[in-house]
């Protein structure tokens, strides 16, 4: 429209100009439309706005406004553009950009909402998503966390699908069909060792007797007598070796069985008593009346007793066997007034066949802790070594 209005002033003046602006107003053809033509003195000549807009300037850009329209009772935004005529006059062009606005704060507001419901819908989307993994998954997790827990015998059912899923079930099941044949054969290579080297080391012994009997001398006793030590603690070691060995791969679970751990602790202090006197030391069990788990009692004793047997040779003062009922495990703590271990040497001490310097001129083949070590990891517990200011606190957890 401005483009037309130009030409007509270029044609025939401001007066050919006023009179397309009012034809135009007559025949509606600008609806939409915002025109004002204004002399050299401001005052209005043609148009649909009763005014020149104070806030437009004639510089030839667009601005946005808001003002009355003659015959308009509420004020409209406009997009106009201000001319300066060569005669001094003015010309303003524009339309109403009101219901522009309007729809595209509709358009804003629609995209809004559609983003809302669009992120909604994706969230119930990946909730739905999640839940049905989690559902196909859980059979999965389950049978490894039975597993875990040591029920080697526990697989994963088959779904009847044909995807991802159960691949994954069918690997896990040939995993734990492998594992199952190996820690049989394990089970089996263990128990022929230790029965292949049991007999050698009995006909030995034996042997070593015949040897103590017929020795004519006292020194030649003393040598077979050394001997037949040594024999006896390599017979030791190696069923103290087979047992971490069983208990590190899961065996022997099948001996759990409800135990008082409360009445299992005050019987091996009562055992200890005795050693305890003559080594001028002090032992004493402090328990709840009754505290039940389900654990392997031949394996807790043993583990126990090795805790104790070390607290007395290299501890020093009381020894306090204390029982600890916790939410999901009992804890057993063994500690004494000795030197403890250095926080630095405590795994070289956990280690199989590792022994300090401290321990080397006590019979044994570094093999205590590790068993016990081994027997808590049978029971789903754990062993720490800590400090007893002064002294070291053994703290063998199991699992309820």
């Amino acid at each position: 429209m401005r483009d037309t209005l130009l030409a007509a002033y270029r044609d025939g003046g401001t007066t050919r100009l006023g009179s397309m602006i009012a034809m135009r107003l007559r025949q509606h053809r600008v609806a939409q439309s915002v025109v004002l033509l204004v002399d050299r003195r401001g005052r209005f000549l043609a148009g649909n706005v009763g005014d020149w807009p104070p806030i437009v300037g004639p510089g030839g850009f667009a601005t946005t406004i808001e003002i009355f329209r003659i015959g308009r009772d509420d004020p409209e935004r406009m997009r106009v553009v201000a001319t300066a005529l060569p005669d001094g006059g003015k010309l303003l062009t524009g339309h109403v950009v009101e219901s522009e606005l309007r729809f595209a704060r509709a358009m804003e507001e629609a995209m809004a909402v559609a983003m809302a419901v669009a992120l909604a819908l994706a969230g119930f989307a990946g909730w739905i998503a999640a839940r049905m993994i989690e559902a196909r998954l859980g059979r999965t997790v389950e049978v490894a966390t039975a597993v875990a827990d040591g029920d080697l015998h526990r697989r994963v059912a088959p779904g009847g699908g044909d995807d991802a899923f159960e691949a994954l079930g069918a690997a896990v099941n040939a995993m734990l069909d492998r594992i199952a044949v190996l820690v049989g054969e394990l089970k089996m290579a263990t128990d022929g060792l230790a029965h292949d080297l049991r007999s050698p080391l009995t006909r030995l012994r034996v042997t070593l007797e015949r040897a103590l009997a017929a020795a004519e001398n006292e020194p030649g006793r003393v040598a077979v007598l050394r001997a037949m030590d040594e024999g006896d603690r390599l017979l030791t070691m190696l069923d103290t070796a087979l047992r971490i060995t069983r208990a590190e791969a899961g065996l022997g679970r099948d001996a759990f069985a409800e135990t008082d751990m409360a009445a299992l602790v005050r019987n091996v202090a009562d055992m200890f008593e005795p050693l305890a006197e003559d080594r001028g030391m002090t032992v004493a069990a402090v328990t709840p009346p009754v505290s039940l788990v389900v654990a392997h009692r031949e394996l807790l004793s043993q583990a126990l007793s090795n805790l104790v047997d070390n607290a007395l040779k290299y501890g020093a003062g009381h020894v306090s066997i204390t029982v600890e009922d916790e939410p999901e495990a009992v804890a057993i703590v063994v500690a004494d007034d000795g030197p403890g271990i250095p926080a630095d040497r405590r795994d070289d001490a956990l280690r199989r066949f590792g022994r300090l310097d401290a321990a080397r001129a006590e019979s044994g083949a570094g093999l205590g802790l590790s068993l016990v070590a081994a027997v808590a990891h049978l029971h789903g517990g754990t062993l720490t070594l800590g400090d007893h200011g002064p002294g070291l606190a053994a703290r063998l957890t199991i699992a309820r």
